[in-house]
């Protein structure tokens, strides 16, 4: 990076009256009005460029500061520190544009079918995409970064601070290239600098079968792109499992209750039903109970991250008619007649439906 009072031929210790002649002799010398040459032209940019560093005070300041040079005591002050501690900190320097993009979480309901052996998806998430225009480096196409001439790319500015042990360095983030050591002379005018922007983009995914809610799937680099051309962050799905109108889940068992007609009950049939994944068909044993629990083996969810499939229970509910033809009122007093009479009594709770529903799905005594 060339040397501001070198471009200008003044001294460092030069006045800014002395600063000011040195620019106007250049510039009458160099401006594209007198001397169209392109190295003229270049020149030109360089001189003005170091004109406005090197007129303004505070400028000045920094850019005297920043490119000063020598092992002063403040260096031998880290050294001696850095040295205590193994070395810590002695890695100081700009900070990098280049970061990881965020994460994003996105919560999805999915339909129990889904999970029962597996599904796929697409959705569509409104999220920081790399800039196209300038492919992530910040700068309109056909220029670069430039190198900070305050803090010649250091990203620090040292000042001498008085303390007890005496005048010691100390280093702040610059403030013209906020730290980081370069300049973007000419952002790009897509993502304003930023390597960036917000649009809209599609993600597939599969959904593996037995989730359940509240788990959480990572989509690596699905997240947030990175400013200035970072990695993307991941992208987690957080599931929620939507309730069915006819089955329930317990782990990766399916619940359901099954209504039987009171003479089914009594004599006993088989029915054939539509279950989730197909076609089921049940066995109704003859004196069948209220509570009883038919069970289908590998008919419900598949074990997540294994082979093999929970059970299908089926709870049976005999239904009583509540109301009865006369002709069906004289079967029934007939069918009354030809049983032994049993008093009747309070069942105890082991011998209760809810016991028996208790027992068989929660494990209670």
């Amino acid at each position: 990076m060339s040397d501001h009072y070198l471009t200008l031929g003044v001294p460092n210790d030069a006045s800014t009256e002395d600063i000011k002649k040195a620019y106007r002799r250049l510039a009458r010398e160099l401006h594209p009005d007198v001397n169209p040459s392109a190295d003229a032209a270049d020149r030109f940019k360089e001189v003005t460029h170091a004109y406005e560093v090197l007129s303004n005070p505070d400028q000045r300041a920094k850019y005297d500061l920043g490119s000063g040079a020598g092992f002063g005591f403040g260096d031998l002050f880290d050294t001696f520190f850095n040295a205590a501690a193994g070395g810590a900190g002695a890695g100081r320097g700009p900070r990098a544009r280049q970061e990881r993009g965020q994460d994003a979480l996105l919560r999805i309901d999915v339909e129990l079918d889904d999970v029962l052996a597996g599904s796929s998806h697409e959705i569509e998430i409104d999220t920081a995409v790399r800039c196209e225009t300038c492919e992530g480096s910040c700068c309109a196409p056909g220029t670069g970064m430039v190198t900070c001439d305050i803090c010649r790319g250091s990203g620090q500015i040292q000042r001498s601070v008085r303390s007890l042990l005496g005048n010691v360095m100390t280093s702040t983030p610059c403030g013209s290239c906020r730290g980081y050591g370069t300049t973007i002379p000419h952002p790009c005018g897509t993502c304003s600098g930023q390597g960036r922007v917000r649009a809209k983009r599609a993600v597939a995914f599969d959904v593996p079968a037995g989730v359940d809610t509240g788990m959480r799937l990572q989509l690596s680099g699905e997240g947030e792109a990175g400013p200035a051309g970072g990695p993307n962050g991941d992208l987690y799905i957080e599931i929620k499992v939507a309730t069915h109108e006819v089955f329930s889940r317990s782990g990766d068992d399916l619940l359901a209750t099954l209504e039987v007609q009171m003479m089914d009950a009594i004599l006993g049939t088989t029915v054939k039903l539509k279950a989730i994944d197909g076609w089921v068909e049940l066995e109704i044993k003859p004196g069948v109970q209220s509570g009883d629990i038919i069970t289908v083996k590998d008919r419900g969810v598949r074990h997540l991250g294994g082979s093999g499939r929970g059970d299908l229970n089926v709870g049976v509910q005999v239904l009583v008619p509540t109301k009865v033809t006369a002709a069906e009122q004289h079967l029934y007093d007939e069918l009354r007649s030809l049983r032994e009479p049993v008093e009747p009594r309070f069942a105890t709770f082991k011998q209760g439906l809810f016991a028996k529903l208790r027992e068989r799905f929660l494990g209670g005594a």
